[in-house]
């Protein structure tokens, strides 16, 4: 029997495999580093955001992280039961919940700011790949 009409069905020749293990490996090398800071990785990349914005709506957290709001909510929860973040409804739209950093959230910033050096320790891959591999993976995401 010809197996050849089944080649596209190999794990060794899809991309979406080595995407997701990959996936899987780095978050699981970012987990000594994220426990020190009480974080998840899915809680350390929505801190990163609200590094940037200080504040902003759940909309856009879900936009920029490619999360849907059935589990961004419990994130968000979770981060301001740690009290990194609150909640509060927009003043311009209350049907808008914005998500902003507490002073707490905004101090955590300081211990995180050598895990992405740490983390570039971790990976084998030079700068250059490195970059290459974001343009990639972006492009993946249908961004240029």
């Amino acid at each position: 029997m010809d197996n050849t009409e089944y080649d596209a069905l190999r794990l060794e020749n899809q991309v979406c495999f080595p995407l997701y293990a990959a996936a899987r490996e780095v978050t699981k090398l970012y987990r000594p580093h994220l426990d020190a800071l009480n974080l998840t990785y899915t809680q350390y990349i929505t801190m990163m955001v609200l590094w940037e914005e200080n504040s902003c709506s759940a909309k856009l957290l879900g936009e920029k992280l490619y999360l849907d709001s059935g589990t961004l909510t419990p994130v968000i929860k979770s981060l301001e039961q740690k009290g990194f973040v609150k909640r509060s409804r927009s003043s311009a739209d209350e049907r808008v919940l914005m998500v902003g950093l507490t002073d707490k959230g905004a101090q955590l910033r300081e211990e995180a700011k050598s895990i992405p050096q740490r983390m570039a320790a971790c990976t084998k891959l030079t700068p250059e790949e490195a970059q290459t591999l974001y343009k990639l993976l972006y492009k993946v995401l249908g961004e240029s």
